[in-house]
């Protein structure tokens, strides 16, 4: 009876195993079109991302790496900045960097069409002796991308700062260890996105509510998150470095745009703190999903969306 037992449950060890190899399989080949957003994501962390050995930035780019991801090449440098490699810094007069999260980075977009890129080849046809630095970094927020720029990116010294903000950046990001099982297979992301928005699904607000909570006074993100700004400045005003807060829009609904609250709050921040504020809203109007997304079921501002963010920018860093 127990070596039946055994032999059952030894079948079934083995036929679980099977089952999930052969579900692994067929994911990775549906998959492999590169049209599943949370999968492309869950595959830029694993190419281009490391663990950072510094708590406050949770991950890091990995420096001279490369990944087609979503389509679309995305290059690192020896700053692991996306992009080439970058010039030293006496073959320019004039060096703007970008700080931001995955809108900053151009995720969906190629190179050659981010916000950065356009404004770089913009500034160059009116005589300029310019470049312009991606600093984007997928799920970073304020905190992380200002102790991003005094940890390892000082070094460049840029004549100009743009902090490209999204209204996720008052958000608090705790460090996640993850596990063997969630960094190596396909099968055990899906299960756990699954099974994540399930379980969210019945104490679901809506994300107005949401950020009406990120941005109360008394929050810990939005607290740290002005801290960073202000020290940014403080170090800008001692070197002279020009200040720029660039407020990008959620382009879920543009035509009813429900985060206006948002753009207020942080027009008043920034230039609180000597920040040269512009707000992108206007200049991507009342676009739908379709017109202005990086393919469905991805809400980055795509090609487009860059155009006009980079139009809505040029202006104010011609001055």
């Amino acid at each position: 009876m127990r070596k039946r037992f055994l032999l059952s449950a030894l079948l079934l060890v083995f036929w679980l195993a099977g089952s999930a190899l052969a579900a692994e399989g067929i994911l990775r080949l549906k998959n492999s079109s590169m049209k599943n957003y949370d999968i492309e994501m869950w595959r830029y962390a694993r190419e281009l991302k490391a663990p950072s050995p510094r708590p406050e930035l949770g991950h890091d780019h990995i420096k001279n790496a490369s990944a087609i991801l979503q389509s679309v090449e995305i290059r690192t440098n020896e700053w692991k900045l996306r992009g080439g490699p970058v010039l030293p810094r006496n073959q320019v007069n004039r060096r703007i960097l970008f700080l931001g999260g995955s809108i900053t980075l151009g995720w969906g977009v190629p190179e050659s069409k981010t916000t950065t890129s356009r404004v770089e080849a913009a500034l160059r046809e009116k005589g300029q002796s310019v470049d312009v630095l991606n600093g984007g970094v997928g799920n970073y927020n304020g905190e992380r991308y200002v102790h991003r720029f005094f940890y390892e990116l000082k070094g460049l010294e840029p004549t100009d700062i743009v902090v490209q903000y999204f209204l996720r950046d008052a958000e608090k990001l705790d460090p996640t260890a993850g596990n063997w099982f969630l960094r190596h297979s396909e099968l055990a992301v899906t299960i756990w996105i699954a099974v994540n928005r399930l379980l969210n699904k019945s104490g679901e607000r809506s994300l107005v509510e949401h950020y009406q909570d990120v941005y109360r006074d008394d929050q810990p993100g939005f607290i740290e998150m002005q801290r960073q700004l202000r020290q940014l400045a403080d170090y800008a005003g001692k070197k002279k470095i020009h200040l720029y807060l660039a407020m990008t829009p959620d382009v879920h609904n543009l035509k009813d745009y429900p985060f206006g609250f948002i753009h207020d709050k942080m027009r008043s921040i920034g230039q609180a703190n000597g920040y040269r504020f512009v707000d992108l809203l206007p200049a991507l109007g009342k676009l739908s999903p379709d017109q202005v997304w990086a393919m469905p079921g991805d809400p980055h501002p795509n090609a487009l969306g860059h155009k006009l963010m980079a139009d809505a920018i040029l202006p104010v860093l011609d001055q």
